[in-house]
């Protein structure tokens, strides 16, 4: 059945194209990070009121790291430790940083009762794969390596983002199951799982809209050193075989996005790897609506629903 944009979804993907943005395929990367920032001004709602936020840098394995960390006004605590959420933004590893989804992990802190700490990762094309997950891995480490001094509960920590922040976050619960740290949770929104990108809905016309089959190539070839990178599992977490042991995941997946069904294939594959999946597809969504809340209802809706997710986690 072909997908439906819901009413708001329509509106705002019309005032999108006749607004003329170019496709971010025909820019440069340095072009296509302005025009992105720009599109945070007039998406994202107003952010919630936290008790701070604050920025700093964590070693990595190329320098110094920045990430920034998210305080909310009411924060739950054991012992007077707090749980974390490690988030990891989305924009095809080429775009975005820490200001384009500050709102997001506002209200994420706010929702979750939690300290949200973002990760300012390297980008591609200037650092091509594996450097955003080297430095995902590292923060993620330095994080529950400094719990006690940054307040966090080393029990509590959970690994979250949205599409290629996604990617990572489900990549870096892989490698934690062997080589630690123990993670609590992972969030998956609207991840990247797979780049053999076989699945139909990479070919349905109806998902060829904002994150399109011709941007998402852009992405893969900004970001792979060559076709040898798509089965590595760092890149694809899909291709792992066994994925059993990994922690309690929340997939949330788009309608109308081109990443649907390998997001629903992996929630499915955690399900019955004995992983407790909570999957939750926004059916007249496109890719990327959870940061235009101001223009969406909807992604106000799941990051509702994320909060609630997380303080279930304990």
């Amino acid at each position: 059945m072909p997908v439906v944009l819901d009413p708001d979804a329509a509106a705002v993907l019309a005032a999108l194209r006749a607004a003329g943005r170019p496709p971010y395929e025909t820019l440069t990367p340095a072009e296509a990070r302005e025009w992105y920032l720009k599109a945070r001004e007039v998406a994202n709602p107003a952010p919630p009121p936290l008790a701070s936020v604050h920025a700093m840098t964590v070693p990595g394995p190329a320098g110094a790291i920045p990430v920034r960390i998210y305080t909310p006004l009411t924060l739950r605590k054991a012992d007077g430790m707090a749980p974390c959420l490690v988030f990891f933004h989305g924009g095809g590893w080429v775009i975005g940083d820490l200001d384009s989804h500050d709102v997001v992990c506002r209200t994420l802190a706010a929702e979750g009762e939690m300290i949200v700490i973002a990760v300012d990762y390297r980008l591609a094309p200037e650092h091509k794969f594996p450097a955003a997950i080297d430095d995902a891995l590292a923060a993620t480490r330095w994080i529950a390596d400094n719990a006690v001094a940054l307040n966090i509960d080393a029990n509590r920590i959970v690994v979250g983002g949205d599409s290629a922040g996604g990617n990572l976050a489900a990549i870096v619960a892989i490698d934690a199951r062997q080589h630690g740290p123990k993670l609590a949770g992972q969030l998956l929104i609207y991840p990247a799982t797979d780049f053999r990108m076989t699945h139909p809905s990479h070919s349905e016309p109806e998902t060829d809209c904002l994150l399109t089959h011709n941007v998402i190539r852009w992405f893969r070839d900004h970001y792979l050193n060559g076709a040898a990178d798509v089965d590595n599992w760092r890149a694809s977490p899909a291709r792992v075989d066994d994925l059993a042991g990994l922690p309690p995941a929340y997939v949330i997946t788009a309608g109308a996005d081109p990443l649907r069904d390998e997001g629903d294939e992996y929630a499915d594959r955690l399900r019955d790897a004995g992983v407790a999946v909570s999957n939750k597809t926004y059916p007249g969504q496109f890719h990327g609506f959870i940061t235009m809340g101001k223009i969406l209802p909807r992604a106000n809706d799941a990051l509702h629903d994320i909060g609630a997710w997380l303080k279930a986690l304990g």
